[in-house]
């Protein structure tokens, strides 16, 4: 049974300093540098390091550091029978935080030109993940212990990517289609037009 104490981002975090442990600077720039984990602000990854350690789930050392110490955590066997109590529990789909979704809740107050838009700027996005993944699948090839499980998360990742590519395209074409027509006067308004 999982921990009423940890949440999904304690899970995060524990998995994140995995094998050979790593600081909240460290965590961050994981979680930033493929950026679809990225579920926090910036603080929680120093925070909740420090929570965790409290509670026993990591242990914390002083290593040195490029300027001064640096917190080196590591997971204890407390962390690591929870992240096994919680890998044997029912998977639960989590709710989407989306912006294009939120985008579409309220295109009909803002309108369906600038909602197009702002939906098809998410192509720059997207190839930018996109990269990053590509360079996630290069370190995983060395980490051979977590590189299956690796490309599973990438591919998994890979088609939410393509499946946001296209929700672009499906806005771009019905938000179009639904402009064209707009422009024309309401047929009633042409009936009254042919009879002048």
């Amino acid at each position: 049974m999982a921990s009423i104490e940890l949440s999904l981002f304690s899970y995060e975090i524990l998995g994140l300093v995995g094998r050979e442990g790593a600081g909240p600077h460290d965590l961050l720039r994981m979680a930033r540098r493929d950026r679809m984990l990225v579920w926090a602000g910036e603080s929680q990854y120093y925070t909740e390091p420090k929570r965790l350690a409290k509670l026993g789930y990591l242990s914390a050392r002083k290593a040195p550091g490029k300027t001064r110490e640096r917190t080196v955590y590591t997971l204890t066997d407390k962390g690591l029978q929870a992240l096994r109590e919680y890998a044997g529990t029912p998977v639960a789909f989590t709710p989407l935080k989306s912006e294009p979704l939120i985008r579409l809740l309220i295109c009909d107050l803002v309108g369906e030109e600038i909602t197009r838009e702002s939906v098809g700027t998410l192509r720059d996005d997207i190839a930018d993940i996109e990269r990053r993944l590509g360079d996630a699948e290069l370190r995983g090839e060395q980490l051979p212990h977590r590189e299956k499980y690796l490309r599973l998360v990438i591919d998994f990742m890979r088609r939410l990517l393509q499946l946001h590519l296209e929700l672009v395209d499906r806005v771009e074409h019905e938000l179009t289609q639904a402009a064209e027509p707009s422009a024309r006067p309401p047929r009633h308004e042409l009936l009254s037009l042919g009879e002048r």
